[in-house]
């Protein structure tokens, strides 16, 4: 159970200065993973191989969650921050050590493994600084800076990346030295930030709980997640290589803007609809991913750096607003003893959806060309699209049970979001 140690006696500056350590933290975390983003097509491997170091990652985020998620819960925050940030810091090494095929797998498995145990605790960590440093006031500043230490992390990692690569020598190892040191950074950070969570020495460990919920509501909220981590995926796995090749624009630096747009779209467009009902949210969300997929596919068709750019700006911000949706939709659907196995099923269909829908484009990218497999991929985004707009709109008849079987004990749900948004 999450319970703030010495709660009355803890100094509000000792709290304050946690809130910011444990957010300069996530936000490095979160940049380190996308950092290869803009580096890929200076590896000199194909679209399939690409895909393939990409999805890497996206395993090693389903299995950390899965398996490592929760236990922040019961072991504390900082137990499960810290050898996190370890693991980050070991794939860091790892890219530095070579660049072979088996190398960059291991080092994005390894970095996903990491992740997928930062996002839920460090969101969860925040939450709890925020209410011990400022006793009953709104969540805005918990949800704004929790928003821009994850997705805008995502963004910034390709950033750093593309401008370190662009203009300074030993582009495949000076931005993963840099991130090196910031891990490193990163876990003092954690280790002076206060604990809020008592340990629970009699904890039996067990793999968290997934759920879904049955009925229309649930299946436009895991459709939407679906469609919106795909666009991640391309832009995150494909799109730098395409952008190097087909648009013959190979600068890391704009490589790296292109993902930072979308990732920034993004977190802005999740910040700016903070508060609203997730029904609110999906239709604007539908509205500015579908035409971002469309004007994406036009631009590439086009062969137009500006409009493929504009494309990928709109449905960054579609996505990200789509996917909050998502979860304000399974979170209000789940009883509150059944919230955090019922998102963490919302965030597996996720991932699934970001390593399917780069393999997927790496396969098919084997037998014809990539504007050719985008344009059938746009065309399956939109068929989603549709039928969660359907969805949406259908009368929801299951009702969740509204309390906890008798002695279950008490709810033990937390706030979560995404390794790429929420």
């Amino acid at each position: 159970m999450a319970l703030l140690l010495e709660e009355r006696v803890r100094p509000a500056a000792r709290t304050s200065t946690g809130f910011w350590s444990v957010a300069t933290a996530f936000l490095i975390a979160m940049a380190f993973s996308t950092v290869p983003a803009p580096l890929f097509p200076l590896y000199g491997f194909t679209t399939f191989t690409v895909t393939i170091v990409f999805a890497a990652y996206a395993v090693g985020v389903v299995v950390s969650l899965v398996l490592a998620g929760h236990v922040s819960d019961r072991l504390g925050r900082k137990r499960v921050l810290v050898p996190a940030l370890a693991l980050e810091v070991v794939a860091a090494a790892l890219f530095l050590t070579g660049t072979s095929l088996p190398v960059l797998i291991a080092a994005r498995l390894i970095t996903g493994l990491g992740v997928g145990m930062i996002t839920a605790t460090a969101t969860a960590h925040l939450h709890e600084l925020h209410a011990a440093h400022r006793p009953g006031a709104p969540g805005t500043r918990f949800e704004i800076v929790s928003t821009a230490a994850n997705i805008g992390g995502l963004g910034l990692g390709t950033l750093v990346a593309g401008f370190l690569a662009e203009f300074f020598g030993a582009p495949l190892r000076t931005p993963y030295l840099v991130f090196l040191v910031l891990l490193l950074v990163a876990i003092g950070a954690v280790l002076i930030a206060p604990e809020t969570v008592r340990p629970d020495n009699a904890y039996r460990y067990r793999p968290q709980r997934i759920t879904t919920t049955p009925g229309p509501a649930y299946l436009a909220a895991a459709t939407g997640a679906f469609a919106a981590f795909s666009v991640f995926g391309f832009f995150t796995s494909v799109a730098p290589g395409f952008v190097a090749g087909t648009l013959h624009h190979p600068s890391r630096l704009l490589a790296g803007v292109i993902v930072f747009a979308v990732f920034g779209g993004s977190a802005v467009a999740q910040t700016l609809t903070t508060g609203l009902p997730a029904r609110t949210r999906t239709t604007p969300g539908l509205a500015f991913q579908a035409t971002g997929v469309l004007t994406l596919v036009t631009g590439m068709h086009l062969t137009s750096l500006p409009v493929f750019l504009t494309g990928g700006l709109l449905a960054g911000i579609g996505a990200g607003i789509l996917f909050k949706a998502s979860i304000g939709t399974v979170a209000a659907l789940a009883a509150p003893a059944e919230r955090g196995a019922a998102l963490a099923g919302l965030f597996l269909i996720a991932y699934v959806a970001l390593a399917a829908s780069a393999l997927s484009i790496g396969v098919a990218t084997l037998f014809t060309g990539v504007i050719t497999v985008m344009t059938w991929f746009a065309a399956a985004l939109l068929l989603m699209l549709a039928a969660v707009a359907v969805l949406a709109h259908r009368p929801n008849t299951v009702r969740p049970p509204a309390s906890p079987a008798a002695g279950s004990g008490p709810p033990r749900s937390r706030p979560l979001t995404h390794p790429t948004g929420g």
